[in-house]
Parts: structure tokens; sequence; C-alpha cells
């Protein structure tokens, strides 16, 4: 989709993550790096534990399909050798401090003089104006500043981020779709603009309702672990429902819509030999979780949590799709490998790696399109795997590297 588009990734993290979406689409990514290369390649975990420039599993998820230069843009060597790269590129993206590329004269409003239709997008932590711009922020500072970490956990316990990093995964995402609204614009139109992403506000979107829940409600969000509540009779309702081999997810709801499914999954548990007169004669289009007591969710809960407890995952799931049930088990990476439905779809592909013969498992694409080929063609690159490549594109003689090799410009 985006074969002729080339994109400078300044930065790593939320950058690396806007440049691989881009491009699995086709983009020519070139991933600019400090001599040595970008701190990211040295995060844990590793390829069997091997700690390499190129066994970081984090650094091999997001850089894929990209080329790597090594660049220091601190000097003024190097930000001249940055502005000829601009001159021939229509995106540039970059997650370092707030400022920085300003600083160095790299940014937006400095290229554009020369370069009137390119787009520059920068992500930081709390965007690149305003009361928190300075402020330095991993991601548990910006999860728990979007509003995630108050409502994540058991009401007993201590407040929880989620797993793996989030926050650089949102923004770059926003990143990737702001950046091909402005390119859409510029080819329009000629003219470049300046995306800001704030990290921060990408995190609070994610939560969809609950902030403006609060606003409009007055009702503000609980942790309550794997419970849904949040009505006004203060009931709450399980969300994680315990199976054979595991959890599944299923939550009462009312309404056509919501009782469609529960008749659904009432029907199977009688099919299954796990008849229940209360479920079957319960009256689910006027049921209404705001407003039902805790004694009437218990009494509807728990013959749904001794069904649960005797089926597998796979039996659940080939349940939901064939009767049209909204019930889903809670998959584990093993059990996504081995899902038949991704596989069918040749989700997975084998990465090559030197340290394993057969290769890693990687999912190939994030989207299918009809009449473009999208996904994962090549591995990470190298530390400066493309420094000759670029060089000779912009015509550098053997002396001008050497002599910027010596000053470790590039």
């Amino acid at each position: 989709m985006l074969v002729g588009l080339r994109v400078l990734e300044v930065g790593g993290g939320p950058a690396a993550v806007c440049g691989k979406m881009l491009a699995d689409l086709g983009a020519e990514v070139i991933k600019v790096e400090p001599p040595g290369g970008e701190a990211a390649r040295r995060v844990g975990p590793f390829v069997r534990d091997r700690e390499g420039d190129d066994d970081s599993l984090s650094w091999i998820a997001y850089n894929t399909d990209k080329q790597s230069i090594t660049l220091d843009l601190a000097a003024p060597d190097g930000q001249a050798l940055f502005r000829r790269l601009v001159a021939g590129s229509a995106l540039v993206v970059d997650a370092l401090e707030a400022g920085q590329m300003a600083r160095w004269g790299l940014d937006g409003a400095s290229l554009r003089r020369e370069r009137p239709a390119l787009v520059t997008t920068s992500i930081t932590p709390f965007g690149q104006t305003g009361p928190y711009s300075r402020y330095k922020a991993d991601d548990l500072v910006v999860m728990s500043m979007a509003g995630h970490v108050q409502i994540t956990g058991d009401a007993d316990r201590r407040p929880l981020n989620i797993s793996l990093p989030q926050a650089p995964m949102l923004a770059g995402a926003d990143a990737a779709v702001g950046s091909l609204i402005a390119l859409r614009h510029a080819r329009r139109r000629g003219v470049g603009q300046h995306v800001d992403i704030s990290m921060q506000h990408s995190a609070a979107w994610f939560l969809g309702t609950t902030v403006p829940y609060q606003e409009l409600a007055g009702v503000r969000g609980q942790r309550i672990g794997t419970l849904r509540g949040g009505g006004s009779s203060g009931a709450r309702q399980r969300q994680v429902w315990p199976c054979r081999d595991g959890h599944v997810f299923f939550f009462m709801i009312g309404g056509q819509q919501g009782a469609k499914t529960c008749r659904e999954l009432v029907r199977w548990m009688a099919d299954e030999g796990q008849d229940d007169p209360v479920l079957q004669s319960f009256d689910w289009e006027s049921f209404d979780m705001a407003s039902a007591s805790q004694e009437l969710i218990d009494r509807l809960s728990d013959p749904l949590a001794a069904f649960f407890a005797t089926r597998t995952k796979k039996q659940v799931l080939d349940a939901a799709v064939g009767r049209g049930i909204s019930v889903c088990p809670l998959l584990s990476m093993g059990d996504l490998l081995d899902d038949a439905s991704l596989n069918a779809h040749d989700f997975w592909m084998r990465l090559p790696h030197p340290a394993l013969p057969e290769g890693l498992h990687y999912p190939t694409r994030y989207v299918r399109a009809s009449a473009s080929e999208t996904g994962t063609v090549s591995p990470p690159p190298r530390v400066g795997e493309h420094n000759a490549a670029v060089h000779a594109e912009l015509g550098l003689s053997d002396g001008e590297i050497g002599r910027l090799r010596g000053a470790g410009v590039v």
C-alpha cells in the first residue's frame, strides 16, 4: 500500500511501533540509530538469553522490514546528513524528548523550509507543549496518569499496571494513523504538517467509556479485579470464570442483544444435561445490571460457574461460534500458536534468527488486503547494516566517509 513512501525513524519505543506498522504496509523505513546502535537493542528478554544487539525480543518484535543507518544527530555533520536524507523522504517520526529535534534544528518547522510537503510526527509522554511537556515518564507513569492503574487489580490490593508496556504500542499506533492522515493532506495540498502525539492521551482514549462515564454519571471507577460493577445497586458480577483448563470471559447483560446470548448459553447447558429452571424462565430482556441486587446476580451466576468449570476452553469457543454466544476463552501464547483459525489464515511465520535454526514464531501481518501484499518480509537490520547503501545514495566519497567515521558521526 505504501510502496514509494520513505520514512525516517528516530528513537525507539513508540516510534519503532509506528515505523513497524508503516513498514508492514510497504513503506521504506530507515531507522536512524546513534553510533553503536539504539539502547533498545539491549533490553531483555533475549533469544536464549543471548544479550547481543540482535537478540532482544522486543527489538525483534517492532523492527522487522526496516533499514538501519548510524548517525550522530548531536553533531553538525550528522545533522547535515540527516537533512540530505530528508530531501528524499515524506515522513520523519521521532520519540525523543520534547523539543530535542528543535534543539538540533531538525524539527518540522526547520525542515519544511526546504521540503514544504514533509510530515513530521513526534511522540512524547505528554506532548510537545503544555504543563507536563518537559516531564520524563516511563510506561508505568504514563499508564498511571492516563487512569489505567487506578482501576486495575483487586480492591483490597495495590493498583496494578498491565503486564507488557502498553503506552508505547497505543501511542505508536496513533502516530501511524495520524501520520497517514497528514501524508494524504500533503499529497493533495503539497503542505506538510506536524503530528503531535501524547502517550498519555493515547492511553486515556484506550479506556473507552471509563473517563466519560465518570464525568456523565458521577461514578468513579474502582478496582474490582475480575468483576464488573458500577451500577446504582453496588452489585458486582463475575466476568472471568474458571474452566477445566484455564479461564473464559463472559458477563450477563439484558436487552435484546444480551437476552439472545444468555438464552443460547442456557440452552447449551440444558443440552449438556445441566438444566436450571431459574435460568430457563428468567426474563433476560428486562435484566438490568445497574439495578440488579447482589442476591439475584449470585443466583444466576452460581449455575453458570458450575457449568463453565466442566468445560474446556476449546469447547467454549466451539459453542460460542456454533451457537452465537458472546463468550470467549482467555488464551495463552501456546493456545494462540495452536489456534486453528489463525493457522488457517497463515497468521504465523518463521522469522530467521542465527541462534534458532527453526526460526522464531512471528505474526506475519496485522492486516490482510485484497489488492496489496502486506506483512513481514525480512528480520530486523543489524546496527548500521545499510550505511553503505545510504552513503552511496547521498554521493559521499570514501574520504568523506572515513572522516565522518573517524569523528564518530556515522
